[in-house]
């Protein structure tokens, strides 16, 4: 029985050669001829649908070069095919669309590979930023805008993707470096916490209440200048630390109220006596004596109450300039020795005139420090209360240095 695209022979249903593909059989005879034919007629009309069904979701959809796989695997299904119909229609349709998908996904690859391209710049640009959080975040927006960007041609996929994870390992890899060394610095951070605790501990232990308060003032500094370490682990250490030091200060504060009073007039005339004592030290020459004997006084006049009266100022400051220049005399001795190798067998009038120089360049020195000091508080200033009186200490003591050394410089001219 013959049919437009095929016929029966010896009871078998045969498809006629198309695209130089020969006659085959597709079936044999079930029942009778006619519907045996009409199943296979049927079987046409369901691969035509399919055919049609992709047509329609490419022209549809926008990522087209998403179906050229389907599309490829359904027109070579169609050369096996057991149906009886026009093929060759459906068949060329398919290859037109092929050639279309080809070109598009072609174009596709074109611009993925420009866009990866400027993936790895971007990449490059940033990967040694040490804003670990910030450049993280750029990191990850890459990758994710990398796994996003369809693929390109085989040829580059390969170079494109080693160079855009080399990049990324490289920052993460100084990342990971990083933080493990701050992992290690917080260990030996950890250490000196410790230490500065024992230390403490030391100085609680000590029977002398005034040393280990000056040895607790010392090591608090000492702790707030030391690195960062996790606050889980600083806490306790901290806790104890400050436990022991408010110790070593309830005992100091003790100790000194328990020292016998004296009256303010007594209290002034000590003071007063003191000031006379470091004021004749310091008309003389800083021989060894004379500074052995300022360092002890001004080792009692440390050991005086903290709180003294208002009318103590005048004597206070007296006190301070005083005890300067016995030092400022003696660094002024050994400046001029170091200077000078034979400074003491020189005539008196050249080592006056020697020290006169040296005395100039220092005040110099200081009197353009005062300056700049003075003009970066006009330039800063603060509404701090605390920032206003850091500020006039600082020009209170640069000033007095100035002075002493004016004071010195000029007892040199006078004698």
């Amino acid at each position: 029985m013959e049919h437009p695209y095929g016929y029966i022979k010896d009871n078998k249903v045969f498809l006629k050669g198309f695209l130089s593909q020969p006659d085959r059989i597709i079936g044999e005879v079930k029942e009778d001829e006619a519907s045996t034919l009409k199943y296979f007629e049927e079987r046409f009309s369901t691969i035509k649908s399919k055919v049609d069904n992709l047509k329609k979701d490419i022209e549809e959809n926008q990522n087209k070069g998403s179906f050229l796989m389907k599309l490829i695997h359904l027109k070579e299904s169609l050369l096996q095919y057991d149906a009886l119909g026009d093929f060759v229609p459906m068949i060329e349709d398919l290859n037109q669309l092929e050639s279309f998908l080809e070109d598009i996904i072609k174009k596709n690859r074109e611009r993925n590979l420009e866009i990866k391209k400027g993936l790895i710049l971007e990449a490059e640009a940033i990967k040694d930023d040490t804003d670990w959080k910030k450049t993280t975040e750029e990191f990850k927006s890459l990758k994710t805008r990398w796994i996003k960007t369809g693929s390109v041609e085989k040829e580059y996929e390969e170079d494109l993707e080693t160079t855009f994870n080399d990049i990324i390992d490289s920052f993460f890899d100084n990342r990971k470096q990083f933080f493990e060394g701050l992992a290690l610095q917080a260990e030996e951070n950890i250490k000196v916490y410790e230490s500065l605790v024992a230390q403490a501990q030391d100085a609680f232990n000590m029977a002398d209440a005034k040393r280990a308060f000056e040895i607790s003032k010392k090591i608090q500094k000492q702790w707030k200048e030391s690195g960062k370490v996790p606050a889980d682990k600083r806490q306790p250490l901290w806790d104890e630390f400050s436990k022991i030091n408010n110790r070593i200060f309830s005992r100091y504060k003790r100790t000194i109220q328990s020292m016998p009073q004296l009256s303010p007039r007594d209290f002034m005339r000590k003071l007063e006596t003191m000031n006379e004592e470091m004021k004749k030290l310091s008309l003389q020459e800083a021989t060894p004596s004379v500074q052995a004997a300022a360092k002890k006084i001004q080792a009692e006049w440390r050991n005086l109450p903290p709180s003294k009266p208002k009318e103590a100022n005048l004597v206070m400051r007296s006190f301070i300039f005083s005890t300067e220049v016995v030092f400022e005399k003696a660094f002024l001795d050994k400046l001029a020795t170091s200077k000078n190798s034979d400074f003491d067998k020189k005539p008196i009038a050249e080592q006056k005139q020697i020290k006169s120089t040296i005395l100039k360049d220092l005040i110099h020195r200081d009197q353009t420090e005062l300056e700049t000091i003075k003009g970066n508080a006009e330039n800063f200033k603060s509404q701090e209360s605390d920032f206003e009186i850091m500020m006039k200490r600082k020009l209170s003591a640069y000033k007095r240095k100035v002075d002493v050394k004016n004071f010195i410089l000029k007892e040199l001219s006078n004698k």
